[in-house]
């Protein structure tokens, strides 16, 4: 593919060197356009005009050797860069490589081929150098994420052969890293199970760390045994401390399970209701203490009472990412009672499902997208756990 027409900026002060140099681009690069400063300070002035390559002579009256080379980096580190040297100066063009130009040519010595050669070669380079480091950007934001992801919504802790786990965490489609969500389910030593999903406001790396932060410190408390009520007011002071965000709060669903019993203890603090699965009927799960989210100091999460669990239970927890989008052209959102509906025709359609419940959830998903007409915006967090009692 030809690389004309070239925009080339000759950066040299001597007359005749200079126009050296041009007649040999013209003779071998005859579609280039060539513009001409005779100092660094005047070329500064002229990189916005769409320059592709810079040939810099390394004895400049206002910037002499790597000095000339630093600066024009600075200013302009995607553009082409090669210096011209003197005949006795070939280690200062090595020096100047090895400072960021792409090549360097020894003036005099350098005929028009060389000279054309070495500007394409070096506009090349320079191209697939930007590309390459566009690749280490996107891995280094790949593990990152998946850093994020492992801290957000970890593997399930559970060894209970009664009990199983299935989860999902989506990214929303405008977010470069993850948001806040966040889940974890983990079984006590005393045979409890406790669950959590967490949404933190706002979303970007601010809130990703928050998410961590609480989803860790929630794990700890739950395997000390501590009190559901006082776990919260415990995350409470750890929003507050991490926080670098003013008025930052996260909603959370936070149930507790007495598997022997099969009862659950649910609070509420300012997040969707989980839904509980009982043979082909979806319904809410009722009994819920409920409260306002965590972060806001209110710190009262009351009434309600235990809910008695039917046998081979079910519940899902989610987050809101899952129901704030359109349903259709109109502005209504899915919404709780629409989520209800989509997963009732999914579980009626699906009589098997729980043999692969996670692909419930992958098409729980993608129902709520085929509403929405598009991808999610915000994350999406989902937990479905259950029991094989009969």
């Amino acid at each position: 593919m030809s690389l004309d027409p070239l925009r080339v900026l000759l950066v040299e002060d001597d007359d005749a060197d200079a126009m050296l140099v041009e007649d040999r681009l013209a003779a071998t690069l005859p579609r280039a356009g060539v513009t001409r400063s005779a100092s660094i300070g005047d070329a500064l002035g002229k990189l916005a005009a769409g320059v592709d390559c810079v040939l810099l002579d390394l004895n400049l009256p206002d910037a002499g050797g790597l000095e000339a080379v630093v600066k024009l980096r600075a200013r302009a580190p995607e553009i082409a860069l090669i210096v011209l040297t003197g005949l006795d100066d070939e280690a200062a063009g090595i020096a100047a490589v090895e400072a960021g130009a792409q090549d360097y040519l020894v003036k005099g010595s350098a005929d028009g081929a060389r000279l054309a050669r070495s500007v394409r070669y070096a506009i090349v380079r320079r191209q697939a150098d930007a590309a390459q480091q566009q690749l280490r950007i996107a891995e280094l934001q790949a593990r990152e994420a998946a850093r994020l992801e492992r801290g957000l919504a970890p593997p399930p802790l559970v060894s209970d052969e009664s009990l199983w786990v299935a989860c999902r965490y989506r990214a929303g489609r405008r977010q470069a890293l993850l948001g806040g969500d966040f889940y974890d389910v983990i079984q006590t030593p005393a045979g409890s199970l406790r669950i959590v999903v967490g949404d933190v406001c706002g979303n970007g790396p601010d809130e990703a760390a928050i998410g961590v932060s609480l989803r860790t410190a929630w794990r700890a408390l739950a395997l000390a045994g501590a009190d559901t009520g006082v776990a919260l007011h415990t995350l409470e002071r750890v929003l507050a401390h991490e926080s670098q965000v003013p008025s930052m709060f996260a909603t959370m669903c936070v149930v507790e399970i007495d598997v022997a019993r099969a009862h659950a203890d649910v609070i509420l603090a300012g997040h969707p209701r989980p839904l509980l699965l009982d043979g082909s009927e979806v319904r809410a799960l009722t009994g819920a203490r409920v409260g306002p989210p965590v972060g806001l100091r209110d710190g009262r999460w009351g009434g309600g009472e235990e809910a008695k669990l039917p046998p081979g239970w079910t519940i899902l927890l989610y987050s809101d990412g899952l129901i704030e989008g359109r349903v259709g052209a109109g502005a209504e959102r899915l919404g709780e009672d629409g989520l209800q509906r989509a997963l009732s025709e999914q579980i009626a359609a699906h009589p098997h499902w729980r043999e692969q419940p996670e692909e419930l959830l992958d098409r729980l998903i993608a129902r709520a997208e085929e509403l929405h007409g598009d991808a999610l915006t915000d994350d999406v967090a989902l937990l479905l756990v259950g029991s094989r009692g009969a």
